[in-house]
């Protein structure tokens, strides 16, 4: 590293010099003119030139390790960010110290804008925290007097809006959840199979309602994971699946050995959608026609997945379907 700095370092140090080195050779050039004048002897002339030269190559010299020491010092601090105000080079001149001043001062509100944004964050968490688990009470409330009413439609209709009420307020409990340390996440062993059921469970009621069939392909595989995580990422895009599918059928496979497929029969994705499909709060061609989406379920989805090591792809069409490819497999951990 030292060495490919060296000649950047040392090309800036003579441009910042230049002028300086000018003024000594003009004022050199003034000296053996005045000498000239006064009919002296040039190797008079010479000899104090070379005793100018060798005092200004020894002064540089030690002036360009001073400067580049310091640069390294920097670079090192640039690298190393954020970083306090201490650890900067020591200041030799006024105009260093008041650059120093301007970036501790920066510095101080920068910690003074993070504590707020934290505090204010933290304020946030705490409230929709504290509403989603107080939204769960009425939500109990009712699927209690659903279930003392007579099975007709108008109750079915009633308890699945009901089971969407409740996976909302789940999704906002869990972006809530992502934005914390990633203390969370606990990696195990898992066997996908079993995963694949608990979120099939959960939607049974949405795949009756909506008679739509699912096939199940061998899912006899194991992947290294955090199974409360992945079974929310399966859950959200099975909810995305029953939301745009209104006839047809829902499949779920795994293929290539450690890809889990989930496709639908569906509406679709515009292709010009596809790139940003994954973003927050974008809601697509398809959310924004049927008023269906809150643009954070795939987000959420994403962000997910990078965190557990797995990666996530989308094919669709309008018309055809959509294909999810989550990518479970993880290369092989190494000791060190």
């Amino acid at each position: 590293m030292k060495q490919k700095l060296f000649w950047p370092a040392l090309s800036c140090y003579l441009k910042e010099k230049l002028r300086y080195l000018c003024l000594m050779a003009a004022c050199g050039l003034l000296f053996a003119a005045v000498f000239s004048l006064y009919r002296l002897q040039v190797e008079a002339v010479l000899y104090a030139c070379a005793l100018c030269a060798a005092l200004l190559l020894v002064c540089g010299a030690v002036d360009f390790y001073r400067y580049y020491h310091r640069h390294l010092a920097l670079v090192s601090l640039l690298a190393q960010l954020p970083y306090g105000t201490e650890q900067l080079p020591v200041s030799r001149d006024l105009i260093s110290r008041d650059y120093q001043a301007l970036i501790g001062r920066l510095h101080h509100l920068l910690l003074q804008a993070e504590t707020h944004a934290a505090s204010e964050r933290q304020e946030q968490v705490d409230y929709y925290s504290l509403w989603v688990h107080q939204i769960k009470t009425p939500i109990a409330a009712m699927h209690l007097l659903l279930q003392a009413q007579p099975d007709t439609p108008a109750t079915k209709a009633l308890a699945a809006e009901l089971f969407k009420i409740e996976q909302y307020a789940e999704l906002v409990l869990s972006y809530l959840r992502l934005g914390r340390d990633a203390s969370d996440y606990l990696l195990t062993t898992c066997s996908l199979k079993d995963l694949v059921h608990q979120a099939v469970r959960k939607y049974a009621p949405l795949f009756i309602r909506q008679k739509l069939s699912l096939q199940l392909g061998a899912l006899d595989i194991s992947v290294l994971t955090d199974e409360k995580w992945l079974v929310l990422v399966i859950e959200q895009l099975l909810s995305n699946a029953v939301k745009y599918t209104p006839s047809g059928q829902i499949s779920i496979a795994v293929q290539n050995g450690d890809e889990l497929v989930i496709a639908d029969t569906g509406i679709g994705i515009d292709p010009a959608d596809l790139p940003r499909i994954c973003e927050k709060g974008y809601t697509g061609h398809s959310g924004r026609l049927y008023k269906r989406s809150t643009g954070l379920g795939l987000y959420l989805c994403r962000r997910i997945l990078d965190s557990l090591g797995h990666t996530m792809r989308i094919e669709s069409s309008p018309g055809a379907g959509t294909r999810v490819i989550l990518g479970l497999g993880r290369p092989p951990l190494e000791v060190e």
